[in-house]
């Protein structure tokens, strides 16, 4: 399966300039997690959302329908791509954000507040275990081969 970052290549990243929230966990597919209990609100990062650009258009899935760790579950339309999100988790939706599909630039503009795009009822608790810390995350966008 493709892998979020790979449609990153032609844009010129300002890895410094990133913002990585302490207190989230966060995803190789350059998701965020907030975990309270067993409920995990998940969205895009501000590095995924810079290297998007302006966007567009949503494509969100239906409360109730259910995500599956590293599988495609939404999508993101910009001005330069449209971008397939793969999920970090397994879990049913509880809820999503349904201001993003009436204003979509609020993933730009707040992509750790306002910006968020779903809430999951969590299936499997281990899965946390496997996602990254700030740090690490950090580590993966400097590292990463569009930073070359």
């Amino acid at each position: 399966m493709q892998k979020f970052y790979i449609i990153f290549y032609k844009r010129e990243v300002k890895k410094n300039m990133a913002k990585i929230k302490d207190g989230l966990l966060y995803s190789e597919t350059h998701h965020w997690v907030k975990v309270r209990e067993d409920i995990c609100t998940l969205g895009i990062t501000d590095f995924a959302q810079e290297q998007m650009g302006e966007i567009q258009f949503v494509d969100l899935p239906e409360v109730g329908e259910n995500v599956f760790k590293e599988q495609e579950y939404a999508s993101i339309e910009s001005a330069q791509t449209v971008t397939e999100l793969i999920s970090p988790i397994t879990g049913n939706i509880i809820e999503i954000n349904e201001e993003i599909s009436i204003n979509p630039e609020i993933i730009n503009q707040d992509p750790y507040g306002k910006g968020w795009l779903i809430k999951v009822k969590l299936e499997d608790k281990k899965e946390i275990d496997l996602l990254l810390s700030p740090e690490e995350y950090r580590d993966i966008i400097t590292e990463s081969p569009i930073n070359e």
